[in-house]
């Protein structure tokens, strides 16, 4: 299978780096031309255009940072969209977009999923992500040699565009997580408690999340840095706030989560690593949250392994 693949930002480029190690013949495009050179000089070939690509890729995956630029990607690749093409959304998108946009590559003959990853970029990198996979089953098959090179743990969420919405939940849940171990690692500094001490008090106990296993660590250092920027958090959060709305459910924590974030970014920008959102208690409280022996940045060092379909609690793998 031919794959085409556009977006080699920070999860873009990890995941095709996973494609092109393990063998698959994958053309590249990006607006960065160094990004497309790198995985050239790793065995990719770079695309002219997406038109391109959709006319001779069997499959074309896209990894972008917001539902306008899926949008005008779409828009070129539309026209040649045939029976036997597959759209690939990848990216942290709407759901009601990855439904809209793929529906038009359904009516053009071609079949469409959306498959966001989930689990850190560390674990984008060794291709021991997890993904989450909306479409029919059919296509499903015929897209999990892939989605098993470039995850981990792969679960078909069902139809177009739920696995969109389970994205969007998740991150919304890692950013309530993140604000909360913040707001943990403050109080514990505040009361005089060993920051090394309670992080690990943390880590082994009810208290515990996958956000404080990773972005806790770097907050410790001081680095910061998880390769995530408050812009895209506002993003996310926005769009579980949208899904929301739709459905007529009144959160009360959601909208507070918006509110932190949006003061956030006022005061250190939008382009600043999400894990600083403990700048506002640090200089409200004058305290300096990092500890020894805490890494600068989140590796995987798990060996990449085959991955492999998740088959959810009650129901079977053809449900």
């Amino acid at each position: 299978m031919k794959i085409g693949f556009i977006g080699l930002g920070n999860v873009g480029g990890k995941l095709s780096g996973s494609l092109i190690r393990n063998g698959h013949d994958v053309t590249v495009l990006d607006l960065n031309a160094d990004r497309v050179a790198e995985k050239v000089a790793k065995g990719a070939k770079a695309a002219e255009s997406a038109a391109q690509l959709m006319r001779d890729c069997d499959a074309v995956i896209t990894c972008l940072p917001s539902p306008a630029a899926s949008n005008a990607v779409m828009q070129e690749m539309l026209p040649e969209v045939c029976e036997g093409k597959i759209w690939m959304e990848m990216s942290t998108t709407d759901q009601a977009e990855a439904v809209r946009l793929g529906n038009l590559v359904i009516e053009a003959g071609g079949a469409a999923v959306d498959c966001p990853v989930s689990g850190g970029c560390h674990r984008a990198d060794t291709g021991n992500i997890s993904i989450f996979a909306g479409c029919d089953r059919a296509t499903f098959e015929r897209i999990l040699p892939l989605l098993t090179t470039l995850g981990r743990r792969v679960l078909h969420t069902g139809e177009l565009g739920s696995a969109s919405m389970l994205k969007v939940l998740t991150n919304y849940l890692a950013t309530v997580h993140l604000v909360a171990n913040a707001e943990a690692l403050v109080v514990a500094k505040a009361a005089g408690m060993d920051l090394n001490v309670a992080y690990e008090a943390i880590a082994i106990s009810s208290g515990t999340s996958f956000s404080h296993v990773t972005e806790s660590q770097v907050i410790l250092n001081g680095s910061r840095d998880i390769s995530f920027t408050m812009d895209l958090v506002k993003k996310d959060v926005g769009l579980f706030q949208a899904i929301a709305e739709r459905n007529n459910v009144p959160l009360e924590i959601s909208p507070l989560i918006c509110q932190i974030f949006d003061d956030g970014i006022a005061r250190h920008g939008e382009r600043e690593l999400s894990p600083n959102i403990i700048r506002r208690l640090e200089e409200a409280t004058g305290l300096d949250i990092r500890a020894p022996g805490f890494p600068a940045e989140m590796t995987d060092d798990e060996p990449e392994e085959p991955g492999y379909e998740v088959v959810p609690t009650g129901l079977s793998p053809t449900a």
